[in-house]
């Protein structure tokens, strides 16, 4: 990547997260967004078609393949195009791939003392999930008041409405699937990433 991560996602701020079986939705609301002027896109690994997916978006837009368990798909997702890779848990194969192989890596975290093990672990940027479960914004809050030297990501069930508050909470950019893409035309999904990003990057 030219542009170092922590920076890319601290312009961005929305993080759009893509969930989903058929390739062909998943790259159709991939081009929803990146027709709204996304730059990010997480896509979840959840079957092998998925790589073609990436390999396709990658060309217009940073992919960061998600849900990634193994140093297997993490590979896999590399050789299609994926410029990042995150996982709901932080595992030291994982970190030692992404040092390997110097591709970024968001790691899971879910409490304070795994955001911080992940830290230790020298990982760019914690993916802080299930956010909404957690407690939400106050949750955020509380964990960089203490370590606000952690660059976090919020995500799960996290809220298009929400993103500003938990930007202003210390959240380097926050990761929204369902609320802002389940139940929308791939029109409005484009309208509606337009307006998210120029709301936040004004």
């Amino acid at each position: 990547m030219n542009e170092n991560l922590v920076e890319l996602l601290s312009k961005e701020k929305l993080f759009p997260i893509i969930r989903g079986n058929d390739i062909n939705i998943v790259r159709d609301t991939a081009n929803a967004l990146i027709d709204g002027g996304v730059k990010f896109i997480e896509i979840n690994v959840v079957n092998p078609g998925i790589y073609y997916v990436i390999e396709e978006i990658s060309k217009h837009a940073t992919v960061c393949a998600g849900g990634i368990i193994t140093a297997l798909q993490a590979e896999t997702a590399l050789k299609a195009g994926a410029k990042v890779f995150s996982s709901p848990i932080n595992q030291m194969h994982l970190v030692k791939f992404s040092k390997d192989k110097r591709i970024p890596f968001l790691a899971g975290a879910s409490t304070a003392n795994e955001a911080y093990s992940a830290w230790k672990a020298r990982v760019q940027l914690i993916k802080i999930f299930p956010i909404t479960a957690m407690g939400g914004v106050s949750y955020l809050e509380n964990l960089l008041r203490p370590m606000p030297f952690l660059n976090l990501v919020p995500t799960g069930a996290a809220k298009l409405s929400e993103v500003k508050d938990y930007i202003k909470a210390g959240a380097v950019a926050v990761g929204v699937g369902r609320d802002l893409l389940e139940g929308y035309s791939y029109s409005e999904i484009t309208k509606r990433v337009k307006s998210a990003l120029d709301e936040l990057r004004d």
